[in-house]
């Protein structure tokens, strides 16, 4: 897929880069990428995919914008209050970059419809609130083979993994789904909501830049990315580490005694 003159010196910072190019930059022009949430880590999530080149971007959410969302969920603006996110997102990607195509889903994914849906792309990027949009999610990618970029945020803390648990690691061993890292989620009401628990806004927008990082990294082919790796973010101690974990031979979608 060629480039034009203008997506040239529009993309030139990326043509430079060896591990980029103009290979790099067609696989992102050709790619096709599901954002599931334009909340806090979808925000930011949309804008450097849009900037960098990503030339279909589906984005999922039912929810409208509201005031309080503005203190972290920077694609939106005052005026877009009460409009759908969707709408707004896909406003502030086309005054970034008209090149990109962006694809409205102003709907709740649920079991009938995830795995029809993921289907349509090349990979998944979920920045979703709750702990069952991310299980759900997870495990439609895994059945639909999608490489999938989640993360998670709490008040100072976050975490962000990449899953492809439908190939094998190195060792020969599948790679972990997301299931082999948390098994189930945890019972409801033990974990606070934003809205109870609050949320530092700077810090959505280093996870989702994080996760567009990932997101370009899977498409284009560089550098170590976070399969089988967790990368966790203190932003009380403002400190970053990474641990490895495995595939789980007892988890419910690739384990050798649970039917797949």
């Amino acid at each position: 897929m060629s480039l034009s003159p203008e997506e040239i010196e529009r993309y030139a910072r990326h043509l430079v880069l060896r591990e980029i190019g103009g290979p790099g930059q067609q696989k992102l022009k050709a790619a096709r990428v599901l954002v599931v949430g334009a909340g806090g880590l979808g925000a930011p999530l949309l804008q450097y995919l849009a900037a960098a080149g990503v030339g279909t971007i589906g984005i999922v959410d039912n929810d409208a914008v509201s005031l309080s969302n503005l203190q972290r969920q920077v694609i939106h603006e005052t005026y877009g209050v009460g409009r759908l996110k969707v709408e707004s997102a896909r406003e502030a990607i086309a005054r970034l970059n008209p090149h990109v195509r962006v694809e409205q889903h102003a709907m709740r994914l649920t079991e009938d419809n995830a795995r029809a849906l993921i289907a349509r792309y090349d990979l998944v990027a979920d920045g979703s609130d709750n702990f069952a949009t991310r299980y759900l999610v997870s495990d439609a990618c895994f059945y639909e083979k999608k490489p999938l970029v989640t993360a998670a945020v709490g008040g100072f803390d976050a975490s962000l993994t990449t899953l492809r648990p439908f190939e094998a690691g190195p060792d020969g061993a599948p790679n972990p789904t997301y299931r082999c890292l948390f098994p189930e989620p945890p019972p409801p009401g033990t974990v606070p909501s934003c809205e109870e628990a609050g949320i530092l806004g700077a810090l959505t927008g280093v996870a989702g830049s994080m996760m567009a990082l990932e997101v370009i990294r899977e498409i284009v082919g560089f550098g170590e990315g976070l399969v089988g790796r967790l990368l966790l973010i203190d932003t009380l101690a403002m400190r970053f580490e990474t641990l490895r974990y495995a595939w789980d031979p007892e988890n419910p979608l690739s384990g050798t005694i649970s039917p797949r």
